[in-house]
């Protein structure tokens, strides 16, 4: 249902009593790396290109969410930036009345060709995913030999002037250890905060099990043995990450505690795929086929 706010912005509130503001657009189903805990190695089926919803629709179904409230995207993959000519959507949905942040998740392997085109088409922040600074890790986790490439994308990323940059790391039991703090130190030196993920049962390539999950209150104690950490309080409010401020002032880190703590109750988005099924829920098996029901002549409400 929709409420008026205070603000006269229109409030969608879901039949929990959570207000969403955010969606979640897929914009291909394609990517260039294989990630361990998100897809399989080899044979890979990607939906032929028809099947996806194209720019005007994309934009279309932004203009109706946002008139019921929604007033952030993100924009998602597979990896988003495969998508063909992507600045011009992004320069689109921008032009969207109600429409105030747009970001991005990436791994960030196409960056050091695009991040200027992107920040000059509207688009705002970038997520990108990097879970391990030591080259042969990087390998195994990604199935990809393109760490340099990876990070010289951050690099044109940060000099392109986004408003904000996060660095998003998967954590693995016996894995992410030695990563936390190379990570943690990348971004108290190039001034990103980095968001730590427990591994969550994606189960795409049938490789979790609750004993790789690296819990987050792990995470936190091993980087408070080298430094003094300070909650940032209300944090999950805003978006899934608890929070916390470096005490020396520099920099913050997240953690997504999406396995030990599920941030359900503070949920504020829902998602579309690139074919154009709105769900509620990443692990939801109930979806609107938006597609069809655009390509079969249904008007705006």
């Amino acid at each position: 249902m929709t409420t008026e706010s205070t603000n006269s912005r229109p409030q969608l509130v879901d039949g929990m009593g959570r207000t969403i503001v955010n969606l979640r657009i897929s914009v291909t189903d394609r990517c260039n790396f294989r990630c361990t805990y998100c897809m399989p190695a080899d044979n890979v089926e990607f939906m032929d290109r028809v099947h996806l919803l194209t720019f005007e629709e994309i934009t279309r179904v932004v203009q109706v969410v946002s008139r019921l409230g929604i007033h952030r995207l993100r924009l998602t993959g597979g990896e988003p930036s495969m998508r063909k000519d992507l600045p011009v959507l992004i320069e689109m949905l921008s032009g969207v009345d109600g429409i105030d942040d747009i970001a991005m998740t990436t791994n960030a392997f196409f960056l050091k060709e695009q991040a200027d085109s992107l920040r000059k088409a509207g688009l705002q922040r970038l997520n990108i995913s990097l879970d391990a600074l030591d080259p042969e890790k990087f390998k195994h986790v990604n199935r990809r030999d393109c760490l340099q490439q990876v990070l010289e994308g951050i690099q044109a990323s940060a000099q392109a002037g986004f408003k904000s940059i996060k660095i998003n790391a998967v954590a693995i039991r016996n894995f992410s250890e030695t990563e936390i703090m190379r990570l943690v130190e990348m971004g108290r030196s190039d001034g990103f905060e980095v968001r730590f993920i427990e591994f969550m049962p994606l189960d795409s390539d049938k490789t979790w099990e609750r004993d790789k999950v690296l819990f987050g209150h792990e995470i936190v104690d091993l980087i408070r043995t080298r430094y003094d950490l300070v909650p940032i309080e209300n944090s999950l409010e805003i978006g899934p990450a608890s929070e916390y401020e470096f005490a020396d002032g520099k920099g913050k880190i997240g953690i997504i505690t999406a396995v030990s703590n599920p941030f359900c109750d503070h949920c504020n988005r829902i998602r579309m795929t690139a074919d154009g099924k709105l769900r509620t829920c990443l692990f939801s098996t109930q979806e609107t086929n938006l597609k069809e029901l655009i390509r079969s002549g249904a008007e705006d409400v």
